[in-house]
């Protein structure tokens, strides 16, 4: 089904959006326009604090009541927004509009089965029985893919996995036959096997319904796969806009090529080949092993496990939620005991020392985490926190404690006289890179990077592993860097373990992976990878409806 008529379905006319922060007023989006007509799908693309989602919130009034100062026009299906009122408001939300968040957990109420919440969402808006709700909700359920969705429709959020839950909240959008879906960073959480069913599942709602997509995200690989249009945002302005094959393969602005440029491709070049490691591996894991939980109910999360890390090379470890890579990386720096096998670093046994054994070698071997704002106590300096290792490892000297932490501030590109500054006064990348300078505080000889770069954008993400390959070659570390993103993987590594069910199913070379993947577990998982090319990106979304077909 498609919709046709002459004017915009959305229509933004010099759109200015300003917060009061600390220290002054900040103007997020600053002068944007566009449109967008029934049935097309835009994507806002861009980095953190570009100005995307607070245009998303815009479109349906969410900035109401927040002290946000908007000014110019925003028009969705004819209704003014900023002039309607609270009837108009609750028509548009829903009725004529729907937003899909980032994070479903945040946007599902964790206390009531996931049908009951989208019955209500479409009795608040098409009115109706409880009885025609609940019936209107296990069929959208099951037109987003929850299989025997009149049962699972009973399920709580927390019973589902996370691309279930962003399945969900696009059945709660779909609910009310919405003209227009607004999906702010709807995959960015998500595996990109995951990520693949999310995008095609929109893809075929917008064909099947004429539905409008405009699509937040700072991933242009997902624009690829999802869009018509491109708007780039940069500062609360428009950079670049156009058609999608024209932005992505011919940009005209220098800072659109810059964004192209850092996204990590599948096809771009590799990390300079090392050296064929030699003598005895820095780490090595036999056979090892971690369940959870005691007798029938005992799960393993790594079951029989076996690897090497040498001085010098980057091991790349990729798998899909569930597939054991966090566990296997915390038991490798010892925060987590095995249940079983063997772990030697230098050639001593350390997989079953005891913590007062293990003392000595809790410097060598550190992490670097996915999410620096937990593992930075938010009351504590930046400074601080860089100083725990050391003072940890026996230093008391106060002045050479702070001489280090400064020192190691500018070795990741930060600047030394911010060492008295919080977690929350820094951006994503500046944590991350904070999180970096604690973990190389101790000298350590092994870091393990767990999803270090995926709540990043593309720049940072570059700037991230830049710096910790440039660290690795300068102080020969020896690097386990854990993602779910295989392009970033084949990016910063020498070889590569793929997991699946707490098992390796395939290891060696980025080239033999990438090259000539002999797993299918491997293949689909390249498979799912994003192009950036619109037409390849067509070719194997059509790939991937005939492998399920079949």
């Amino acid at each position: 089904m498609t919709r046709h008529s002459e004017d915009p379905l959305v229509e933004v006319r010099d759109l200015t959006v300003g917060f009061d922060r600390e220290g002054g007023s900040v103007r997020a989006v600053d002068g944007l326009s566009f449109t967008l007509g029934e049935g097309r799908a835009l994507a806002l693309v861009g980095e953190s604090g570009s100005g995307k989602s607070t245009v998303a919130g815009a479109l349906l009034g969410l900035h109401r009541g927040t002290g946000a100062r908007v000014t110019g026009s925003v028009r969705v299906g004819g209704i003014d927004v900023g002039a309607a009122g609270p009837g108009e408001l609750r028509r548009l939300r829903g009725g004529v509009a729907a937003m899909v968040f980032q994070d479903p957990l945040s946007a599902l109420d964790p206390y009531y089965a996931i049908g009951d919440q989208i019955a209500e969402v479409h009795r608040i808006h098409a009115g109706g029985s409880r009885r025609d709700a609940r019936a209107r909700a296990v069929e959208v359920l099951d037109r987003v893919g929850i299989p025997d969705a009149a049962r699972r429709s009973r399920s709580r959020p927390h019973e589902f996995s996370g691309g279930m839950r962003q399945r969900a909240l696009l059945a709660m959008a779909l609910a009310c036959e919405p003209r227009l879906i607004v999906a702010d960073e709807p995959t960015t959480a998500l595996d990109v096997t995951v990520q693949a069913q999310i995008l095609d599942l929109l893809h075929e709602l917008r064909r099947e319904t004429g539905t409008a997509l405009l699509l937040v995200t700072h991933d242009v690989g997902v624009a690829a796969e999802s869009v018509d249009e491109v708007l780039v945002m940069r500062g609360g302005r428009e950079i670049e806009r156009g058609p999608v094959d024209s932005v992505l393969g011919a940009p005209s602005e220098p800072y659109t090529r810059r964004l192209l440029g850092a996204v990590p491709r599948l096809d771009g070049p590799l990390r300079p080949a090392a050296p064929a490691p030699t003598g005895e591996p820095l780490l090595e894991a036999v056979d090892l092993r971690r369940e959870f939980g005691r007798g029938k109910r005992a799960v393993a999360a790594v079951d029989g496990v076996s690897l090497t890390v040498h001085a010098g090379e980057t091991l790349g470890v990729v798998g899909e939620s569930g597939s054991g890579k966090t566990t296997l990386g915390r038991m490798l720096v010892r925060l987590l005991d095995p249940t079983g096998g063997r772990l030697r670093y230098g050639g001593t046994e350390i997989g079953a020392l005891s913590e007062r054994e293990l003392r000595p070698y809790r410097r060598e071997l550190q992490m670097v985490f996915q999410d620096p704002v937990s593992s930075l106590n938010p009351r504590r300096s930046v400074g601080e926190s860089i100083a725990d290792p050391l003072r940890a490892a026996g230093e008391r000297d106060e002045t050479r404690i702070r001489s280090r932490v400064r020192e190691l501030l500018d070795r990741v590109g930060l600047e030394p006289d911010r060492h008295a500054a919080y977690p929350h006064e820094f951006s994503g990348g500046q944590r991350q890179r904070v999180g970096i300078a604690r973990a190389l505080a101790a000298e350590p000889r092994v870091v393990v990077c767990d999803e270090p770069v995926s709540a990043l954008d593309v720049t940072t993400q570059a700037q991230v592993t830049a710096l910790l390959a440039e660290l690795q070659a300068e102080l020969g570390l020896g690097l386990v860097f854990i993602a779910h993103d295989l392009a970033v993987v084949r990016q910063v590594s020498d070889r590569v373990a793929v997991m699946r069910g707490g098992r390796i199913v395939e290891q060696g070379t980025v080239e033999e992976v990438y090259g000539a993947p002999q797993d299918p577990y491997t293949r689909r998982l390249l498979a799912a990878v994003p192009s950036l090319d619109p037409v390849l990106a067509a070719e194997r979304r059509g790939r991937r409806q005939e492998l399920a077909a079949a």
